[in-house]
């Protein structure tokens, strides 16, 4: 009984340090996971700056070769719209550059707190795993331990067993019966013949080959080969159950 309560408690401590663990790395899948969310949300806008400020770029060159090949060929109006355009796409492309060369910092930027979020991750788990061994160690130190007690206990207590049977007599225990339970220490009379027309008995005659007193010595018991050697208080050199 005691060694199965001190098996539930071993068991419990298992589960709460389990527990414990579960919900300490949960936290810190929960910080990575929204980190990651962060860098993926910040890698797709820098990706779509990036595609607007080729595209402006590329609006600002065609603009300038246009009004650079109509400079000749076009009226002053014609001119100063074709300028017009020109500085249009030319601050299209910077506000583009500004826009994309700021989401390309601030994903870098990202990028090293994710990093070093995953360091930390990295470690803690690696902290858990250390603590999980060493936890799993000690106890199945501790309960081999127990174990090694309880064969301990047990041993001892199989010798008190081993001790009483030294005690163990069938002479005596088969002699205690009787004694216990006879009904007396005589046979039964023998039944005589009566004869309906001879008003004399005829006296009993004596049983051959009963008597009244003890018989004789017990048989020795039978032991099969298969059968356990055992010492009895009869032996000189008793020592133990072989």
């Amino acid at each position: 009984m005691h060694l199965a309560q001190t098996l539930r408690e071993e068991v419990k401590k298992m589960e709460e340090f389990r527990e414990r663990q579960k919900d300490a790395r949960k936290k810190v899948e929960l910080h990575m996971e929204a980190f990651h969310k962060q860098k993926s949300t910040q890698f797709k806008k820098t990706m779509e700056t990036k595609k607007t400020y080729e595209q402006k770029c590329r609006d600002k060159e065609e603009a300038e070769q246009t009004m650079n090949r109509n400079t000749n060929t076009s009226n002053a109006k014609q001119q100063e719209k074709l300028y017009q355009k020109s500085q249009q796409t030319k601050a299209a492309a910077e506000e583009a550059d500004r826009m994309y060369s700021h989401n390309v910092s601030l994903l870098e930027k990202i990028c090293e707190d994710w990093q070093k979020e995953h360091v930390r991750a990295c470690e803690v788990f690696e902290s858990q795993e250390v603590e999980r061994k060493n936890f799993l160690r000690n106890m199945v130190w501790t309960h081999l331990n127990q174990l090694s007690q309880q064969c301990v206990t047990s041993d001892e207590l199989y010798e008190e067993v081993r001790k009483s049977l030294e005690q163990c007599s069938i002479q005596k225990d088969i002699e205690y019966f009787i004694d216990l339970r006879r009904t007396g220490d005589k046979p039964p009379a023998p039944v005589p013949y009566e004869n309906f027309y001879n008003t004399q008995r005829t006296p009993a005659a004596v049983r051959p080959g009963l008597s009244a007193g003890r018989r004789g010595p017990l048989p020795n018991p039978t032991n099969v080969q298969s059968d356990g050697i055992y010492s009895t208080v009869d032996d000189p050199e008793y020592s133990l159950i072989q």
